[in-house]
């Protein structure tokens, strides 16, 4: 019992914190001003493990490099931490960490995505004039400008949200078979 407890809490809170690093790196891709409210919680949570890294690893042109490498880290903490609650010695994993690290991160960011789509889907329905609106827009729209322009709308309703919510979890499924597959978790989710 207090192994499933420490799971899904590690599971929460780094599943969280990954996927604030990861939207971190995301809104220099979207060059979203870092004044709004959503850039500037982003970067208080993150910033005592980026910006020492960013001393190492300078910003590319588009790329946060320092947010990405730290997710990565993240992701290699949490793998070993939910091996040792498995009782599992994270030394044997030394040579798959670094993947299923990658392939954490990779579900960490396709979760981010279905979180984003379903807040932004939910806020156009219940109140489209929300100060959140533009931004989750923006965020979102290089994943469904793409689908917009496969499924025209029907009477006035946007599916692509919807498509791309069934995308991303099968693609969900893909990553986390394959994460699960590379551990000795048996169980446990990652």
């Amino acid at each position: 019992m207090f192994g499933d407890i420490a799971r899904f809490l590690l599971n929460t809170v780094f599943t969280l914190f990954g996927a604030a690093l990861l939207l971190r790196a995301w809104l220099q891709v979207v060059k979203m001003p870092p004044y709004n409210p959503v850039s500037s919680a982003v970067l208080q949570v993150t910033n005592w493990l980026v910006l020492p890294l960013r001393k190492i690893l300078p910003n590319g042109r588009r790329v946060d490099w320092a947010s990405l490498v730290a997710t990565l880290i993240t992701a290699v903490v949490y793998i070993v931490l939910m091996l040792l609650i498995g009782q599992v010695d994270p030394t044997q994993m030394m040579p798959m960490l670094l993947v299923v690290a990658l392939l954490t991160v990779i579900k960490w960011a396709l979760n981010l995505v279905i979180w984003l789509t379903i807040l932004m889907a939910l806020l156009s329905w219940l109140n489209p004039r929300s100060p959140a609106m533009p931004i989750l827009y923006q965020l979102t729209a290089p994943f469904l400008d793409p689908l917009r322009r496969i499924i025209p709308r029907l009477g006035g309703i946007d599916l692509s949200p919807i498509l791309l919510f069934v995308i991303v979890q099968v693609l969900l499924m893909v990553v986390t078979r394959a994460a699960v597959s590379m551990t000795l978790f048996g169980d446990m989710t990652l």
